[in-house]
């Protein structure tokens, strides 16, 4: 499987691709993945247990979202992505590869991303999605202001691909959400310097998360046990 192009930019040139100049840089495309691919999609992503994003490890994955994954990643994809973004050689910076499974309703506040990062690129994989906007991607033209739509929101599903050269106005967010919301991002980054304080940053993240994330499950057993006691 890992021989199979999951990403092609060729997609990117659907006629229902949108790529916008103002007020920053950034493409929305649909059906960027096969419905072929749905199944080993869902069994191979990572089954986290606690919400927010996680940097990529190989070992959580399957072995389909690791050929995702280096698809995401090569300098093909980044010279596709770059060009529609105006930005020259995007592929000679290094790659921040990070996923999240869940989101708790803290998630989603406007930001317009760090400094160290050039472009992130944002690859939905849910299936369905209820009918609501909670959790759905907004490019806003305001910092306070989550109406402030510059194209209609975009739903986190299966092969949506959303990308944004990252600039201080690259605001975007989206309402509250608490449940599954599958995405894989990709940042280029300034710099191996950054790439490196990032990722020790989350994996320093991700093993608080694990430990708070067994504690949860001793109390909640704790709380279990006492309440059958109660009755």
């Amino acid at each position: 499987m890992s021989a199979v192009v999951l990403l092609d930019p060729a997609r990117l040139e659907r006629p229902d691709t949108t790529v916008l100049r103002q007020p920053f840089p950034f493409m929305i495309a649909h059906g960027q993945l096969a419905d072929d691919a749905r199944s080993a999609l869902d069994r191979d992503f990572p089954r986290y247990a606690s919400a927010g994003f996680f940097p990529y490890d190989p070992s959580d994955c399957g072995p389909t979202v690791n050929a995702l994954i280096d698809n995401m990643t090569t300098p093909e994809f980044a010279s596709a992505v770059g060009k529609r973004l105006d930005i020259d050689n995007l592929g000679q910076y290094p790659t921040l590869v990070t996923l999240c499974r869940l989101l708790n309703r803290r998630h989603g506040t406007i930001h317009t991303d760090s400094k160290s990062k050039i472009v992130t690129a944002l690859l939905y994989l849910n299936t369905q999605w209820p009918d609501t906007s909670d959790g759905c991607l907004r490019f806003l033209h305001k910092i306070d202001d989550i109406d402030s739509l510059v194209v209609p929101e975009l739903t986190p599903l299966y092969g949506e691909f959303a990308v944004f050269k990252r600039c201080d106005n690259s605001f975007h967010g989206h309402l509250p959400y608490e449940g599954e919301r599958r995405v894989i991002q990709v940042a280029w980054l300034t710099s191996e310097d950054e790439k490196l304080r990032k990722t020790k940053r989350g994996n320093f993240s991700r093993a608080f998360k694990k430990i708070f994330g067994r504690l949860d499950t001793r109390l909640g057993a704790d709380r279990d046990r006492s309440a059958s006691h109660r009755d």
